[in-house]
């Protein structure tokens, strides 16, 4: 499913002696089966424009087109539940929204909610909880007998057995130390590859954004700020590092290694391997002058 926004503007609180401005002038697409990273500052507009990518806010001027449906800024928009049910998305810690008694009856919640049937939301309630990497067995235990890895898996499975086309990562390694951040991510990733998801991750690792993004969208007050592929957007860090944004430690370091050497490599690195081959490369070039 294509989502596009075009000139997308929203300000919270309209016509109040509250009103503020939080996106203006946002524009960029999202083709099918894309993993989009949109990265930037707290406050930036990030969670604003994640919202209005299934309809949760509606934009104050502008569009957005979620596959054939076109939300145009200022007009009321009815039956807006086919667009929750085909773009999900997975918020900060979503553990903390789980509440039936048993974790089949909290991943069935959502597809039933949605007119699926009874049966029909079980068999996705096994299917989710093997895709996140979880034992059908623990279908019928509490969720909240589960370890905060498991429970946020579950809540996982619980927007995956909507069957999604399209789904939305908000910071979903919140709160994870480096191995649980590291298998929720491949997992992610394994997931957008099997299913053919368009994958839209908001997060402030530059790790996770240049290793499994296709395109990044970097948003800075409000506005987009760059967009491109990780090699175009880090391939000039300067502009990132000034903006009081992180960037990948491999490509910091890479800019200390060029300033020490007074070499600049032939492109930017986004892994070891690549840097490794650049030093590789450089000392060759050094042994044969």
């Amino acid at each position: 499913m294509d989502i596009s926004l075009e000139q997308v503007e929203y300000r919270y609180q309209l016509n109040t002696p509250f009103e503020r401005l939080a996106i203006q002038d946002v524009s960029f697409q999202i083709p099918s089966g894309t993993f989009l990273a949109l990265i930037g500052h707290t406050g930036s507009g990030k969670s604003t424009v994640l919202q209005h990518l299934n309809a949760l806010l509606q934009p104050t001027s502008g569009t957005v087109i979620i596959g054939e449906r076109e939300i145009v800024g200022g007009t009321k928009q009815k039956n807006l539940k086919n667009i929750r049910q085909k773009v999900g998305i997975v918020f900060q810690f979503p553990e903390h929204q789980l509440f039936e008694e048993t974790i089949e009856k909290d991943i069935c919640f959502g597809p039933m909610n949605f007119g699926v049937t009874e049966d029909e939301a079980k068999q996705r309630a096994r299917e989710a909880i093997q895709l996140v990497g979880l034992s059908e067995e623990l279908l019928d235990k509490s969720p909240f007998d589960l370890s905060g890895g498991q429970m946020r898996r579950v809540a996982i499975a619980g927007v995956l057995a909507m069957e999604p086309d399209v789904i939305v990562l908000d910071e979903p390694t919140a709160g994870l130390d480096p191995r649980g951040r590291s298998e929720i991510m491949d997992m992610f990733y394994e997931l957008h590859k099997k299913r053919n998801l368009s994958t839209i991750l908001v997060t402030h690792s530059m790790e996770d954004a240049a290793k499994y993004a296709d395109q990044i969208v970097v948003m800075q007050k409000g506005n987009v700020y760059r967009q491109g592929t990780p090699k175009e957007i880090f391939a000039s860090p300067e502009g990132l590092i000034e903006l009081g944004l992180d960037v990948p430690e491999v490509v910091r370091f890479q800019l200390k290694l060029e300033n020490t050497l007074k070499h600049s490599f032939d492109k930017v690195c986004l892994t070891l391997d690549e840097l490794t081959d650049q030093i590789d490369l450089l000392v060759k070039r050094r042994n044969h002058v």
